[in-house]
């Protein structure tokens, strides 16, 4: 009897923190099934095991910081017929990409005493601005049973079923009192995608948002309504600037409330 051939999944690490790929191996039971179901091919932080690609899917972790990190990424689409961009660094080029807003020389000459040995871009990029990307999968870190929903969806052949409302939502559907109502407290909710479970408003805080702009973000009417609370330039520009700080509705609306003298 001939043998199924399993599809193969890599999972790749351009710059991060190790978060998104530390999600999946906390799925610890589902990862075992998964594993009887895909041969995984490529997993550094899992295993030293490698299987030569092509590879049916690819997980992709970690913006774009170094002509090397875009050569591997470029190497790695070629390799694979679906490529997933796996957290906020992959999607939006994460906190790094804080560095987009300066000049990175300034910034390598304060940090480093020997500045001419580092070989960095100015900026930190999402790998959608260097290749083809299939899905997008927000979080910083990603949500597990996001991550457990596009796996097993992909291996299905259907497609991921995959919140797109804000925050807010989770907020509503769970009872909790919005936060920015009850307490005055400054909250990205209002334009920030569901998938956290509302986590920090179910602690009395406000969101950070941690998952990125939901679609159609209202970023002008939620600064008007930071602005009415007390917050001035800087707490929206730190607002802005955070997880998500390259994706577009942010970097657009942090744009308003930089200093005069910057980019």
């Amino acid at each position: 009897m001939a043998r199924v051939r399993k599809p193969k999944l890599a999972v790749w690490k351009l710059a991060s923190c190790d978060g998104c790929q530390l999600t999946l191996l906390n799925c610890e039971d589902e990862l075992l099934a998964l594993a009887a179901r895909v041969e995984i091919a490529y997993f550094p932080e899992a295993s030293r095991a490698v299987t030569e690609g092509p590879y049916d899917v690819s997980l992709v972790e970690g913006s774009v910081t170094t002509a090397h990190d875009a050569e591997r990424l470029r190497g790695v689409r070629d390799r694979s017929a679906f490529v997933v961009a796996l957290g906020a660094c992959a999607t939006a080029g994460g906190i790094q990409a804080l560095r987009n807003f300066r000049d990175a020389d300034e910034m390598v000459a304060a940090v480093y005493p020997s500045p001419h040995w580092i070989d960095t871009l100015k900026t930190s990029t999402p790998i959608s601005e260097h290749v083809k990307v299939d899905l997008e999968l927000p979080g910083c870190p990603v949500d597990r049973g996001q991550l457990l929903e596009v796996l097993t969806a992909l291996l299905a052949g259907r497609r991921p079923q995959l919140p797109s409302e804000s925050v807010c939502e989770e907020c509503k559907r769970r009872g909790q009192v919005c936060v920015m109502v009850a307490d005055g407290t400054p909250c990205m909710g209002p334009v920030t995608r569901a998938g956290c479970g509302a986590l920090c408003p179910r602690f009395r805080r406000g969101c950070y948002a941690c998952f990125g702009p939901k679609e159609s973000a209202n970023t002008a009417a939620l600064t008007d309504a930071w602005k009415r609370l007390g917050a001035d330039a800087g707490q929206l520009l730190r607002a802005y600037r955070s997880f998500h700080a390259h994706a577009r509705p942010f970097r657009e609306e942090a744009r308003n409330h930089d200093y005069p003298s910057r980019p």
